[in-house]
Parts: structure tokens; sequence; C-alpha cells
């Protein structure tokens, strides 16, 4: 309901009520009870306090969506990496897998970046790409795998078992280290070897690599 500013009473079904003074406003029309002496309708505070709440309650489901939605979105990406293959549903990088069975797996290009492989298993997997950065693989059994283009830059390959492992391309660089691991048969074609591990490597290697033939010390450029 809307009054003109400059009346001085105002009737309601024949009732009049008494006008506060109007504030100095540019607005011809204002709302009665402004002035009025008037009650507001408890109806009118019902309705005001159910829409109130029903907002209230709008804005808190959204608040929570919202979280929500960045907790998701913002998830380390270390634990949110699935890898490849098999082990596919299975986050592989970054991970305690000491002493895990892969052995006869397809892990092509899987991401086993700097986790824990002490005791691993991985005998005749197929690991073709696969990521082993940083990883620690002391006394892995790697025997008969298919390690083609596989990255063990940084990684600690002490003691492992690489018999007949066909390596052809792998990375290498960095501190990767062979010391002690058992790598009659394997294949080191094309692998870029520091002049030390190289050397080291040239003192125990023999044997030939059953899948593609080659001799063990041929694939390691010995003299």
């Amino acid at each position: 309901m809307a009054l003109l500013c400059h009346c001085n009473n105002v009737s309601f079904s024949s009732k009049q009520f008494p006008l506060r003074k109007p504030p100095k406003s540019p607005l011809c029309f204002i709302k009665a009870h402004y002035f009025l002496n008037y009650p507001t309708p408890k109806v009118f505070e019902e309705k005001l306090e159910k829409v109130s709440l029903s907002l209230g309650e709008s804005f808190s489901k959204a608040s929570l969506l919202a979280l929500v939605s960045a907790t998701i979105l913002f998830v380390d990406p270390a634990l949110a990496f699935k890898g490849g293959g098999p082990y596919g549903a299975e986050v592989t990088r970054g991970q305690d897998l000491t002493g895990k069975d892969f052995s006869g797996k397809t892990l092509i290009k899987q991401d086993f970046k700097t986790s824990i492989l002490r005791q691993a298993n991985f005998k005749g997997a197929k690991l073709l790409g696969a990521s082993f950065f940083d990883a620690d693989l002391t006394g892995a059994d790697l025997s008969d795998a298919d390690l083609r283009g596989a990255d063990f830059s940084l990684a600690n390959v002490t003691k492992a078992n690489l018999s007949n492992a066909n390596l052809e391309g792998a990375l290498t660089t960095g501190n990767t280290s062979f010391k002690g691991s058992n790598v009659t048969g394997a294949d080191f074609t094309d692998v870029p070897l520091r002049d030390d591990q190289r050397e080291y490597l040239c003192k125990i290697a023999d044997g030939v690599n059953p899948t593609t033939g080659n001799a063990t010390r041929d694939t390691l450029l010995c003299n």
C-alpha cells in the first residue's frame, strides 16, 4: 500500500490513523506501515522468516558444494594419477610397494616415479616405457622383463636381478646405480651409461640375451 507524501491522514475502513512526521524524501510514494502506528501483520513476519531461512539454507548448500568441488579439483596430482595396464585402478607413483608381485604383468608406461620397490617382483613383466624415475629398486627381480625405453634416471637399481632383461633404449641419466646387480644376458643396447657405470658393468657382464640374441658385453660396448 502506498501514500502521497503530502497527505496528513489516511483512512482504512472508515478508521483514521495518525501519521508520523514523514522524512524529507523526494519519493512521492512510501510504504504505509513506515508512517502508521500500525503493527506488522504476524502472517507477514512468518513469511519473511521462512524466506530468510530458505535463503540461508540455499547459501549453506551452495557453500558446501563449492567446498567439495574445490577438494576434487585440487587433489594432490600424485595421488590422483592412475597408471596404465591391469594396475590402472591403483596408484603406483610415490608409493611403498616393497615386495609387491608384478611378475608377468603388462605394465606398459606404468608410472613408478619415486616409489619404493625393494624386493618387488617384475619377472617377465612388460614394462615398455615405464618410469622408475628416482625409484628404489634395491633387490628387485627384473629378470626376463621387457624394459625397452624405461626410465631409470636417478633410480637405485643395486643388487637387482636383471638377467635376460631387455633394456634397449632405457634412460639411466643422473646417479643411476647398478652396483651388485646380476646383468647376465641383459641387453643394454643404446643405453646412455656413465663411464664409471659402463666400466663397472663390463667387469661383471656375461651371457647372451635370449630374446634379441645380443651378447651383453657387446651391448655395453665393452673393450
